[in-house]
């Protein structure tokens, strides 16, 4: 526009094609404690500019590989969004990449979230952005950006999606899997999930649509809790009880169990020429696995390949090691299993 000419008094602005601007900020304000809350060492949460500095000198690291992970919380949302329950999405959604980062034996040190919605609703986008600083917490790493977009015409008002964007680091030599130390007669031991998590939720929600049951029903599988609730649980976070095994030089390969269960992601971290062997009797199923398999009539290698079934997370230790694992991990809080060992393929 040049200086000669005046906007119309009846002009459009970008309130009428519905966007809020005034909204989005009023959302910064909300974010801006949340991210100081996750500060840690080699950075310093403050959202407004247009990029997050770390410092990896400052966090303690010598010679250092940078790993990067971005994930979603995939049709969980879904629950999410038709029961109002916005809390925990965000924990999955620091999960989901804060896993993945563990898994190659990385420490997550900062994260960014992409929040994509029709139209803000400014108290649901504060529960959801709390949810992630909280999952930030829990894994150590810190809220340092993201982007909220807000696109009428591309979701219908109510509707939301979430991407993470998750930054770790591990030194030179130390990255997992450890191929060429793995041997036949490793031990797996599986580290116990809080439900499917963030995966397979497609056919959860076919299940629950076969059940006839409401949201608001009554959990069959969980006393004193509504199906969405069950069902709503956040994705574990690992990080913290685990990474010191890593550390220590204790763990040979690691894997988060997402889609793909426990069929596809374990392959990930083993050596050509061994496989997994799972003694699926040395851990009990979970109510709402047996709940969601007889429900769906889903067969055991369904169930096996699509979620985790009670177990998120696996560490490949040495038979010495197993058991000073395992102890470390009980007394960490963790719910933990000798699950099976390494065998030739």
């Amino acid at each position: 526009m040049s200086d000669t000419q005046k906007p119309l008094e009846n002009g459009l602005t970008y309130a009428d094609a519905g966007v809020d601007i005034d909204a989005g900020e009023m959302l910064v304000e909300h974010i801006k404690p949340l991210a100081k809350s996750t500060a840690r060492p080699g950075s310093e949460p403050s959202l407004g500019g247009f990029g997050a500095l770390f410092d990896l000198k400052a966090a303690g690291f010598e010679d250092p590989l940078i790993v990067t992970t971005t994930d979603g919380v995939g049709t969980k949302l879904k629950i999410a969004i038709e029961t109002g329950r916005h809390d925990g999405v965000g924990i999955d959604l620091v999960a989901m990449c804060v896993n993945d980062l563990l898994a190659q034996g990385a420490e997550p040190l900062l994260f960014l979230d992409y929040y994509a919605t029709g139209r803000l609703e400014i108290d649901a986008a504060r529960r959801v952005v709390a949810g992630i600083a909280e999952g930030c917490r829990q894994a150590g790493c810190a809220l340092v950006g993201g982007e909220t977009a807000e696109m009428p015409g591309m979701y219908t008002d109510g509707d939301y999606d979430l991407a993470g964007f998750s930054l770790g680091a591990v030194e030179r030599g130390h990255a997992l899997p450890y191929l060429d130390r793995q041997t036949p007669g490793d031990i797996i031991i599986g580290l116990g999930s809080t439900g499917p998590h963030s995966n397979g939720y497609s056919l959860v929600r076919k299940v629950v649509e076969k059940s006839g049951l409401a949201w608001g029903d009554d959990a069959p599988f969980a006393k004193d809790r509504s199906l969405a609730q069950a069902l709503m649980e956040p994705t574990r976070i690992y990080v913290k009880p685990v990474l010191p095994l890593m550390k220590a030089g204790l763990v040979k390969g690691a894997a988060h169990i997402t889609g793909g269960g426990l069929i596809e992601n374990p392959p990930r971290c083993i050596a050509e020429g061994l496989k997994a062997s799972f003694d699926w009797n040395s851990w009990p199923m979970p109510h709402v696995f047996q709940w969601l398999a007889e429900t769906g009539g889903i067969s055991d290698h369904e169930m096996r390949r699509t979620f985790n079934c009670g177990v998120g997370f696996i560490l490949i230790v040495s038979p010495e090691n197993a058991e000073p694992v395992l102890a470390a991990l009980l007394t960490a809080g963790e719910v933990a299993y000798d699950c099976g060992q390494l065998e030739a393929a």
